[in-house]
């Protein structure tokens, strides 16, 4: 059989192809930042993945995609994006392979996490480079209610994915 490394290798190349190939469609027909696609991989990629590949996951996703379809901007976007995704797949991993919690506790708090470090990147960006954007808590309360399809979409699917495929490894 593979390695855990090989395995983690094969695994992390596919979420971050998910992460880049999926956006492209819900961009097309303007519907991208309504259902959050990029999330649902990098997510997952925290079930399924270590904690330290989960990361880069998160990380690499976007700026994958910024490179290669200018989605998401690079500016102010694409940092807020590399750091909130990173929380989400990094603690998923921590929290439901460490931690051995359930797959919605450890979904719940990490897009919590994640909406919170969006929030921090935010004030950094506001109060270092001077960017002209929302303030850190407008900015978390507007990305949640602009998002609030792709929530709940991730709340259904993520679950739904997880359960499904740790059945069908079980029974192999």
């Amino acid at each position: 059989m593979y390695s855990k490394a090989t395995r983690n290798i094969v695994l992390s190349a596919l979420f971050i192809a998910l992460g880049i190939i999926i956006p492209i469609f819900f961009h097309a027909i303007g519907m991208g930042s309504v259902f959050l696609p990029m999330h649902i991989p990098v997510i997952l990629a925290g079930f399924f993945l270590d904690p330290l590949y989960s990361l880069f996951v998160g990380a690499l996703t976007p700026i994958l995609s910024s490179l290669m379809t200018g989605m998401p901007p690079l500016i102010p976007t694409l940092p807020i994006m590399v750091f909130e995704l990173s929380t989400y797949s990094l603690l998923v991993s921590v929290i439901y392979k460490k931690l051995k919690q359930n797959v919605f506790t450890s979904l719940l708090v990490s897009m919590l996490a994640g909406r919170v470090v969006a929030g921090l990147i935010v004030w950094f960006l506001i109060t270092f480079f001077s960017m002209n954007m929302p303030s850190p808590l407008v900015f978390i309360y507007t990305s949640i209610i602009n998002g609030l399809p792709g929530i709940i979409i991730q709340l259904i699917l993520i679950p739904t994915i997880v359960i499904l495929v740790e059945r069908r490894l079980k029974h192999e």
